[in-house]
């Protein structure tokens, strides 16, 4: 028996034996004992709202009855729990909803593969699937996106900083400006600056000498979570389908965040009216428990038996769980309410922005949502945009922790506070997650406010 008591304890042991990789503990100090609902609490007795969720994994939360009921089933029943890819009636239910839950034009002649129980190792299985497919190398993904972090999904990432020590990423992966309205890449903004963005893709991929060969695939995220809860227009997103259709570019769409009814529908890109070749789903879909899958047109499946594999692709328990979180999301209809509940936050946010000074941009779908903050003690840029305050955000994230909320950031210099409560969130608690942010800004405002002053009396 260990005999730790206290947080301190269990993160010093911690800290000693893992890996020092390890991200979370070092922004979220604590070590959990109990979980239920929206809640958890720590070993000495704290509890917290919990607005991380598993980074969307939660979507009923921790320990939903529908899912302690799926596995005391598999378990009663004396069902296999690994099964590699053979079939169970447990599979073919689950594989059936997931099916039912998708548009029908894509779900009708489509494929799905069951691989490592990871989004990384499902956004490998999609690269390897559209190159098997057209028999090309490149790849196309986007500025700001987050796959994974696996060799392979890892060469698709924005974000430098987990790169820049990796030799060798997979070659021939070319990155395209992503529709970002606070920060455009074009240095313009709103629906102008989308509409050029989707106008020098087309032209790029039009181009001969444009240096890029024909791509296998194209990835991307509807709203890119990890680069800042960027929700790309819905124009937009179609013009890029139509491209990508007319010059028989596979699309391959990455829900693992977004999937199940996270920014108010079913399935993100169901928001701008367009279906996927290719849709890559994990956290939610394993109802808490690991398990990634594919799902793909069936023109595109040209592989041979054992072309991608994965010991735990055969997870029993979570296909089972994942099964019951996806039948109480429609029956519950939690898409919609995350759509009512995400705008009643989206006021919320805003309003604070009004008595804040380093608010300078909210953003997101339904409950997807991200702040951004920026030190207005600087000058802006020609569209308004102050620069990022990556010290703030800290300090606000650790100001909300303190106050029994825990958030999550991300985006540009990691200044982006990230709003991810699970889907069974209530208005009321909707309330009290913007009481608190509200309060937590104010406090770590005023804390920045007298340390410059102080810094400028020392002067």
């Amino acid at each position: 028996m260990i005999p730790y008591v206290t947080n301190r304890e269990y993160l010093d042991s911690q800290a000693r034996r893992e890996s020092n990789a390890r991200s979370y503990p070092r922004r979220i100090p604590i070590a959990i004992s109990e979980a239920d609902g929206i809640h958890v609490k720590d070993v000495e007795g704290e509890t917290y709202i919990d607005c991380l969720a598993g980074a969307g994994t939660l979507a009923l939360g921790h320990n939903h009855p529908v899912v302690i009921e799926a596995i005391k089933k598999v378990l009663d029943d004396k069902r296999p729990l690994h099964t590699l890819d053979m079939t169970t009636p447990i599979k073919e239910e689950f594989v059936e909803e997931v099916f039912a839950s998708l548009p029908a034009g894509f779900s009708r002649k489509a494929r799905i593969q069951f691989c490592g129980p990871s989004g990384s190792d499902a956004v490998e299985a999609a690269i390897k699937l559209v190159k098997t497919a057209t028999c090309r190398r490149s790849i196309m993904t986007y500025q700001g996106g987050y796959h994974g972090m696996t060799h392979g999904s890892l060469s698709l990432m924005g974000n430098l900083g987990p790169k820049k020590a990796i030799a060798n990423l997979m070659p021939d992966v070319h990155f395209l400006p992503y529709p970002y309205g606070y920060r455009c890449p074009f240095g313009i903004g709103g629906e102008e600056g989308a509409r050029i963005g989707s106008s020098y893709i087309e032209r790029l991929l039009n181009d001969p000498e444009s240096g890029v060969v024909a791509p296998a695939g194209m990835i991307m995220e509807v709203v890119q979570g990890e680069g800042g809860v960027i929700p790309a227009p819905d124009e937009w997103m179609r013009e890029i389908r139509r491209i990508t259709e007319e010059k028989e570019i596979p699309l391959i769409i990455d829900e693992v965040q977004t999937g199940l009814g996270r920014t108010g529908k079913m399935f993100a890109f169901e928001q701008a009216g367009i279906e996927p070749d290719v849709l890559v789903l994990s956290k939610a879909i394993g109802g808490s428990l690991p398990l990634a899958v594919v799902v793909y047109r069936e023109e595109l499946d040209q592989w041979t038996p054992g072309a991608h594999a994965g010991t735990f692709r055969g997870n029993q328990m979570a296909m089972a769980t994942g099964l019951a979180t996806i039948r109480f999301i429609k029956e519950n209809h939690l898409a919609e309410q995350a759509d009512l509940n995400g705008k009643r936050l989206m006021r919320q946010l805003k309003e604070i922005q009004k008595q804040s000074r380093s608010i300078g941009d909210i953003r997101g779908r339904g409950l997807m949502i991200g702040v951004e903050i920026v030190n207005k003690e600087k000058p802006a840029d020609h569209l308004g945009s102050y620069p990022a305050y990556p010290e703030l955000a800290s300090s606000i994230q650790k100001e909300c922790f303190k106050r029994g909320l825990i958030l999550e950031l991300g985006g540009r210099h990691g200044s982006v506070v990230r709003f991810l409560p699970p889907l069974i969130v209530t208005p009321a608690q909707v309330d009290t997650i913007s009481e608190i942010f509200c309060e937590a800004v104010k406090e770590a405002e005023a804390s920045v406010g007298n340390s410059q002053k102080a810094v400028q009396e020392v002067r």
